[in-house]
């Protein structure tokens, strides 16, 4: 048999020896088990009420209903749906987090290289002069070329498992960063929801304000006319001169505010402030959402990206405890080399000059001053470090939606007596214009109707916009309903 069948016949059986070997691997380390779904059935100790109501808008609250990914749209604003679709498009935080996610895929698919053999190959060409002394011998130099090519072919032998342990902390990672990619798809619509309605609100409480300012503008005038009949103080004039100012001190703040949250849309739409074309979306126009979904808490661990990224943490650590022990013990590999060499490249390939290796190597740790042992119990200790923050991310999500239910049950309530207030208000105002017209009664108490509507008007605003935002919260509390979107289909991790 010649050199390349002998080459070939001990290649045969090392292969064959190491497939052997393969079919006895094990992995070491823990097999991750996902953390058990809660079993509590409700996010409150008192039962969550079937409606809310206010000013007859009535929210209802479906338990286990499904939450849909385009929740924004329920508010019926194509305006707003626009804007939301624009920053979803150029916000540059998604498009940073979705760079980061295909990197982490990138890096998860070469983790994979480790699977197959690696195959190399070498030429090197060079001019020596050899010094024989340098060997003992009295012979003199020379001058020589060396050609070499030569290619080599290795294979690890994961025989305890630690390099599929380390792609699976690769694919956690990879899991890790899908979640965080869909948390800040849901923080992005959210903000600009929310942003949205601040901004109506701020609109809104800046034309009451105006309104206000033109009405005591008119009883100003009135009040002129009786100054200078006698029937009223001069002092009048400048108390209701007074409140006017007050007033309008009152519409910069407001117009510094909205101007804030243009700068902040823009910024979310990707944008600098000079080139944000934003819609006029007005509070009132916009409809609240009846149908509310509340997941079950077994659901909810399944949905929130905040959840499902501590959970892939949490996995990535129970992958390193294996990476760890696995380098505790030996590790093997498998290489080949076959190659000529010669003095020209006429030579090359001559039969005298070749040249073949094959053969198994083993590393075996055999002290390491403790390195791998504390190395592993490092692995064990970030995994209950990983353990307890996904317990507290759970506990924190099941306080955020009770917290918000129970936002929109006052929510209701506190927009129902606004209403109130504020119907009473006008009409007491009403009334004491008429009154002083006539004379029957003071001043004094028509300039306190003034300021009680102008209050009320402004807390009827903000309980209206609160109740908005507060219904914007429980979608974010719930999810977003990504899983729900045509291209996350498949991407839901099963129950």
């Amino acid at each position: 048999m010649d050199r390349a069948g002998r080459f070939r016949c001990v290649w045969g059986r090392w292969l064959v020896l190491s497939l052997l070997m393969l079919s006895s691997a094990c992995k070491v380390g823990p097999d991750f088990s996902r953390p058990a779904a809660p079993a509590q059935q409700s996010y409150l100790r008192d039962a969550v009420p079937n409606t809310v109501a206010a000013q007859g808008q009535v929210q209802r609250f479906v338990p286990g209903g499904e939450v849909t990914p385009h929740w924004w749209r329920l508010f019926q604003s194509t305006s707003l749906d626009a804007l939301v679709r624009q920053a979803i498009t150029h916000n540059m935080t998604l498009q940073a987090a979705e760079a980061s996610l295909r990197q982490s895929q990138d890096i998860l698919m070469a983790g994979y290289g480790v699977f197959y053999p690696h195959l190399d190959a070498h030429f090197g060409a060079s001019r020596e002069r050899s010094v024989p002394l340098q060997q003992g011998l009295t012979t003199t130099s020379s001058i020589f070329n060396v050609m070499t090519l030569s290619g080599t072919i290795s294979y690890t032998l994961d025989i305890f498992g630690g390099e599929r342990r380390a792609v699976e902390g690769l694919q956690a990672q990879v899991d890790h960063q899908t979640w965080l990619t869909q948390a800040a798809y849901l923080t992005l619509t959210a903000n600009v929801v929310n942003t949205a309605i601040a901004r109506a609100a701020y609109a809104a409480q800046i034309e009451a304000t105006e309104q206000l300012i033109e009405l005591q503008r008119q009883q100003l005038q009135s009040t002129e006319v009786q100054v200078r009949s006698g029937t009223v103080p001069y002092s009048a004039i400048l108390s209701l001169q007074s409140l006017i100012a007050t007033n309008e001190a009152l519409l910069p703040a407001l117009k510094l505010k909205i101007s804030q949250t243009e700068h902040l849309l823009a910024t979310l739409e990707g944008v600098v402030p000079t080139q944000v074309k934003l819609p006029d979306i007005r509070l009132t126009t916009l409809s609240l959402p009846r149908d509310l979904p509340v997941s079950l808490p077994s659901e909810l661990v399944r949905q929130r990206p905040d959840i499902l990224s501590a959970e892939a943490q949490l996995h990535q650590a129970s992958a390193d405890i294996g990476v760890a022990t696995a380098a505790m013990f030996p590790s093997f590999s498998l290489t080949g080399t076959y190659g000529t060499a010669g003095s020209s490249t006429g030579s090359l390939f001559a039969s005298a000059g070749r040249f073949w290796s094959v053969g198994p190597s083993i590393d075996i740790p055999l002290f390491e001053g403790g390195r791998l042992w504390f190395g592993r119990q490092a692995a064990i200790d970030a995994y209950q470090q990983a353990a307890a923050n996904y317990r507290q991310v759970v506990l924190e999500s099941f306080a955020q939606v009770a917290d918000v239910l129970k936002a929109l049950e006052f929510d209701a309530q506190s927009l129902q007596k606004q209403a109130e207030a504020q119907a009473s208000a006008q009409e007491a105002l009403r009334l004491l214009q008429a009154n002083y017209r006539s004379g029957l009664v003071t001043y004094l108490d028509l300039l306190v109707a003034d300021v009680q509507l102008h209050q009320v008007n402004i807390a009827y605003l903000q309980a209206l916009a609160q109740r908005h935002q507060d219904t914007v919260g429980l979608f974010v509390a719930l999810g977003g309903g990504w899983w729900n979107r045509p291209d996350a289909a498949g991407s839901r991790p099963a129950p």
